[in-house]
């Protein structure tokens, strides 16, 4: 019983120590103990040896937020997201933490069901080195709030008009008259769109290309399922809309994966079709399910990997000068050919 509170007291101890106790035992200045724990060349290495030796026999732990508060970079991250149910972010998360932490950064994640703005005045408490949106709407006015405590600002897959943040995104425009392109070159003639969150950008403009492409083939305009979400349930919804009202479709594009697993689920579980033989399904984003067997999703893949590259790129630059003019990037997506859609055989389909 003693041993246990003997060792309560020594955790006790070592989470207070400061550099301040440092300095005392390796007999040497404050200022000297924060920069030989920042490894900072001007300290002599025999000194930066000592104090970092002492600091560990005392089990110094450093307390990131005091130590930004000193550098005036807080070497936190901050994430944003408000659709984690949409596989492609959880994934996007994963590979973009691992990169930051070989960056020695810390990430932090905020979540919302309806939009970040609730979580503005908890960043503006941490001060972030770069607050980064992943799936997130935010409205330019919001955006300004970043700009005002001078956070920079990095928006993932989205972009806001008029707003002063980086922006790095799949062209979105670009795979949608992909889509239509492929599909009319394939013989499919009456086609359909279900979309996601339409005040989302990569809602409107993967609409967008996909109406250009349309225009473009000499195909009558699609028949359109809107005032939903990026969800399964939307998915199933609308297709089953879809064909209340038009029975001629023979391909649906959806505005992503999810939305495209659950427009074939309606297909052949209510309406008793064939998905690609009756309707063709397109997705967006080539989540990892979209390769399973039981899916065998025709879908435009998004460069992921390229994307994050990028979200790296920035975030140094803003490192180095946090008022560097924002850059916007539009990457080429990728038509994933599989089973849901007969787009390499020409099927005609009148």
């Amino acid at each position: 019983m003693v041993d246990a509170e003997q060792k309560s007291i020594k955790q006790s101890d070592i989470s207070r120590i400061t550099v301040k106790d440092i300095a005392v035992e390796a007999g040497v200045s404050v200022s000297t103990v924060s920069r030989a724990l920042a490894n900072d060349p001007v300290i002599a290495k025999e000194t930066r040896e000592r104090v970092m030796r002492k600091a560990k026999e005392m089990g110094y732990r450093p307390n990131f937020f005091a130590r930004g508060l000193i550098r005036q970079r807080s070497g936190v991250v901050a994430l944003f997201v408000n659709n984690i149910t949409n596989p492609f972010y959880p994934e996007v998360l994963v590979k973009l933490s691992r990169r930051l932490q070989k960056m020695k950064l810390h990430t932090m994640i905020f979540t919302s069901d309806d939009g970040v703005e609730d979580s503005v005045p908890a960043l503006q408490e941490i001060n972030p080195d770069v607050a980064i949106l992943l799936a997130a709407t935010m409205k330019a006015d919001y955006l300004q709030e970043f700009n005002d405590s001078n956070t920079p600002v990095i928006l993932f897959n989205r972009y806001v008009a008029g707003a002063s943040a980086s922006a790095i995104c799949c062209d979105n425009t670009a795979g949608g008259r992909l889509v239509a392109e492929r599909l009319a070159q394939s013989g499919y003639r009456h086609l359909a769109f279900i979309e996601g969150l339409a005040t989302a950008s990569t809602n409107v403009d993967r609409l967008a290309g996909y109406l250009e492409g349309i225009a473009a083939s000499g195909l009558p305009d699609p028949v359109i399922y809107s005032g939903g979400d990026f969800s399964y349930e939307n998915g199933y919804a609308g297709m089953r809309q879809l064909y209340a009202r038009d029975q001629r479709i023979d391909a649906v594009f959806c505005a992503n994966d999810i939305i495209a697993v659950g427009a074939s689920d309606c297909i052949r579980r209510e309406l008793g079709l064939r998905v690609p033989e009756d309707i063709a399904i397109v997705g967006f984003d080539d989540i990892a399910l979209a390769s399973w067997p039981s899916h065998d999703l025709t879908t435009v893949r998004q460069p992921m990997d390229d994307m994050i590259d990028c979200v790296i790129t920035e975030i140094l630059r803003f490192q180095q000068n946090r008022s560097a003019t924002p850059k916007q990037y539009f990457m080429p997506g990728e038509l994933i050919i599989r089973g849901s859609a007969n787009l390499a055989d020409g099927r005609v389909n009148e």
